[in-house]
Formats: C-alpha cells, structure tokens, sequence
C-alpha cells in the first residue's frame, strides 16, 4: 500500500461536503475562537467518518466498480488495497471520527453514528431504490447540518432546516442526473439509474431549487433571523444565491458529472458565487 493509493482512497477532495457543518456557527453567529475550535473538530470528525464510508463503500462495490469505465481505476476496484488494509484504514478513520466527536459531547457521537448507520444502509440497501436513494443522500448532508448546530448547542432556525433540506435534496438528484448522462452511463453498475430519466430528474430539480429559494428568503426576512444577528441586510444575498442555484442547475445541462464536490472548483462562476455569498454574509452579520 502506498501513501498516494490511501490518500485516494480517503477521497480528501469529497471533504468539501463536510462544509454543512460549519453553516451552524456562520448563522447562529457563534463566532468566539472556543467556537470556531469546535465547530472545526465537527468538521474534523464528520471528514473522517465519510472517508470511513467512502472505504466500506468502495470494498463492498469493489466487483461491480471494476466493470465501470471510470470506478475502475480506483485504488481499491484497481486491487491496489487488500482487505485488511482497508479495514484499517476505516477503523482509524471511524475511530479518529468518534474521538473527536467524543471531546464534542454525547450528542455529537450520536450524530456521527447516525451518519455512519445511515451510509451502511445506503450501500447494503437504499442506493437500489429509487428516490429512496437520493433522500438518503440527502440525509447525510442534513445530518452534517445538525451536527453543526444541536450537535454544538446551537439552536437552528426553521426556515435554516428547510433550506438545508431543499438544497441537499437537490445536490443529491443533480448527483443522479449527472450520473445517468455521463458518459459511461450505459456501461453503469449503479441499477437504480435504470428508474431515472431525465425529464423526471429536471422536474424535480426545479421542484427543489424553488424550495431552497424561497425557503432562504423566508429565512432572510424572519424577525428571529433578524433579532439573532442584529441585520436586516440579509435579503441583499437573495440575489446571489439566485444566480447560484441557475449557475448550477446550468452547469448540470453542459457537465457529465454532478458531484457537487466537483462542480464547485470545476466552474469558477460557482466558486466565485460561493465566495461572494460567503463575503456578503460575513460583513452582514459581523
């Protein structure tokens, strides 16, 4: 095993994704360096506990990964990795994820075992069963929200909640979209794209992206928003998480890959977006 094939195998660029858990202490403007240390170990954590799921996941679909014209070239597919190294390869990540989440607090492990659970059900079951498939996606991005909010003792707004579940919603059907029109698409091992279409997909994208907007501008102008950080201003981001959410749902048509992790430093109006929307909350709420 070599250090290059381990590091591959952690799949550190999916670590992005971990970013749900930071949303707590940016909008619960729990802003304290004791806080920021906290909500780093969180992320620290849930980084390690989906590289212990991306392990197992890899081992159990390693047969059928070999098939696939892309999958094939992974560390594990490849047989670059035994067995055993994988198993402690997951065993030091989960284990690395629980200590962490044990300096954090009983509600912290609970939440990292949830995510753990969830994925466990997710290779062995859900990913086989449409819709069922992309809500468990979309259920271990909300996980990694709750995380960084009860999970650090910070009470999430409503209108936050189902924001966050839109928009994780629609990251996990562009996922699926973006899997169905790539192009080793018809040599796939993934079966449950055989139960998607396009049309269908597209529909309810757009069914999601109309939930995350007006779900974030209803948060925008709550009065407990409002009270929490001292700012009115918020509702000036609506525009730029407008042209997000086209930007994506754009880029979704013209890119064969839908991971999110991907098309966010892949196309740079995407990551300028995020940048800018970050910067405008920060000064907002500071």
């Amino acid at each position: 095993m070599t250090l290059s094939d381990a590091l591959a195998a952690l799949r550190p660029r999916q670590w992005v994704k971990n970013a749900f858990v930071l949303v707590g202490t940016l909008f619960g403007h729990r802003w304290a360096s004791e806080n920021l240390l906290h909500a780093g170990l969180a992320f620290a954590a849930f980084c390690l506990a989906s590289s212990a799921v991306y392990l197992y996941n890899d081992w159990i679909d390693r047969d059928a990964d070999r098939r696939h014209p892309v999958k094939r070239f992974r560390p594990i597919a490849a047989g670059r990795l035994s067995g055993a190294q994988v198993a402690v390869l997951a065993a030091l990540a989960a284990g690395g994820a629980y200590a962490l989440a044990g300096v954090l607090g009983p509600t912290m492990v609970f939440l990292v075992s949830a995510y753990l659970g969830l994925n466990i059900a997710y290779t062995l079951w859900l990913k086989h069963i449409v819709i069922a498939d992309a809500f468990a996606i979309a259920g271990g991005f909300q996980l990694r929200l709750f995380a960084g909010t009860v999970g650090l003792g910070i009470l999430p707004s409503h209108w936050l909640l189902l924001c966050g579940f839109a928009l994780t919603l629609l990251l996990a059907l562009g996922k699926r979209r973006g899997e169905l029109v790539a192009p080793g698409a018809s040599g796939s091992t993934r079966s449950v794209l055989g139960d998607y279409s396009l049309p269908l997909l597209d529909q309810m994208l757009g069914i999601c992206a109309t939930m995350t907007l007006a779900a974030y501008g209803l948060y925008t102008i709550s009065p407990d928003t409002v009270a929490v950080h001292g700012a009115a201003d918020l509702p000036y981001t609506i525009p730029i998480v407008t042209y997000g959410l086209f930007r994506y749902l754009y880029v979704l048509r013209i890119d064969d890959d839908g991971d999110p992790s991907q098309l966010l430093f892949a196309d740079r109006h995407l990551l300028a977006t995020a940048v800018l929307w970050l910067a405008a909350v920060v000064l907002i709420m500071r």
